[in-house]
């Protein structure tokens, strides 16, 4: 069979055909080059102090390098002469802020001195936007020297405020069969919001709201720089303009289509015609096959099988060292439901471990086979 549908043949027998897809190329082209970028001129350029530093942008704002437009009221950072992102609240002084979660709305801060359970005594997030998502109820005990409870993960070291002569320990509150040791005595009580390790606190804020634009992969913003609405813009573009994105994608992906059509039509004019020259062989049989899935887990009654417990308010368990999910890496909180292995009797979360023995036939973190 002739292949007169192949498209360099028609190129070559027809000029029509050629000087219809040039002119189709060149409108689109044209389009293209006098279209109007969609993307809103006035965003604020994020900021940063120093290379390593979070990214700054709405509703944060870096004084001295942009705008008051920029970011809402409440929201003004700093940077010292380190380099450091500095937040100032109104009641506790100056933090470093660490890391800023737009999506969540939360950020990450922490002490400048690296002693952030001192801070903590008289720690006020009045006149500031921020709060803290939960907090946890501590005890500071001033204990001698030669005092300390390695069996119990209930009292945490402070050593930024311990000396030679005294120790210094966070006891946890919410555990109802802890006693304060003989050899120590109290400092004071204190409610201390989410930490990370007396390194790091989470704090996060309300308004405004802009999670549901950050997720969408927008950036909130003011609308105008006199009002007080906000609104969600895309982007500002980085790396190549618009224009010469679009150049590349004509350029190169039009013309591979028309030879990708081109090749596909040689193809089926090919398999046609070996088609007619062979219509005397018989219809060879297909045999299809279905793919063989195996799995490798456990079945889901001896998942099932394995022991739970609840974690009660001490969150006590029989290794002290068991305070995190070795697979989400999440901290066990009260309440929670746990699940054993009983070859190694290793701790998870239950709905961590019944998704892994799903898939694994063996306990996360010493590899025994159930």
């Amino acid at each position: 069979m002739d292949t007169v549908l192949f498209f360099p043949f028609i190129f070559q027998r027809n000029s029509r055909w050629k000087r219809f897809f040039i002119n189709v190329l060149c409108f689109l082209v044209v389009l293209l080059l006098f279209a109007q970028p969609t993307t809103s001129s006035s965003f604020c350029k994020p900021a940063k102090c120093g290379s390593s530093g979070p990214p700054i942008r709405f509703p944060f704002r870096l004084k001295g390098r942009q705008s008051v437009h920029c970011g809402y009221l409440g929201f003004d950072l700093s940077c010292n002469n380190q380099n450091q992102t500095v937040l100032n609240l109104p009641q506790s002084g100056e933090f470093i802020l660490d890391h800023i979660d737009y999506i969540e709305q939360a950020i990450s801060i922490k002490d400048p001195d690296l002693c952030l359970p001192k801070r903590i005594l008289n720690f006020n997030l009045s006149g500031s936007p921020f709060h803290a998502s939960y907090t946890r109820n501590y005890t500071f005990l001033n204990c001698s020297s030669d005092w300390n409870d390695n069996a119990s993960f209930q009292f945490v070291p402070l050593l930024c405020l311990s000396g030679k002569n005294h120790s210094v320990f966070a006891m946890n509150l919410n555990s109802s069969d802890q006693g304060v040791p003989a050899t120590c005595r109290r400092i004071m009580n204190v409610s201390i919001p989410q930490y990370q390790q007396f390194v790091e606190l989470r704090l996060i804020w309300n308004e405004p709201g802009c999670e549901d634009c950050e997720s969408r992969g927008g950036m909130c913003g003011f609308k105008s720089e006199n009002g007080s609405d906000i609104g969600c813009s895309s982007p500002p573009n980085s790396g190549l303009p618009r224009i010469a994105k679009y150049g590349i994608i004509i350029g190169i992906g039009i013309p591979g289509l028309v030879c990708m059509l081109g090749l596909a039509c040689h193809t089926c004019s090919q398999i046609w015609t070996f088609s007619l020259r062979q219509h005397e062989n018989s219809e060879l049989p297909t045999i299809s096959q279905q793919p063989v899935v195996r799995v490798s887990g456990l079945d889901g009654p001896i998942i099932d099988s394995y022991p739970k417990t609840m974690l009660g308010e001490s969150r006590r368990l029989p290794n002290p060292n068991d305070d995190t999910c070795p697979i989400c890496l999440a901290e066990y909180q009260p309440k929670e439901i746990l699940k054993t292995i009983p070859e190694c009797n290793h701790y998870f979360h239950s709905a961590c471990i019944d998704e892994w023995l799903m898939l694994n036939a063996t306990c996360h973190v010493c590899r025994t086979s159930p």
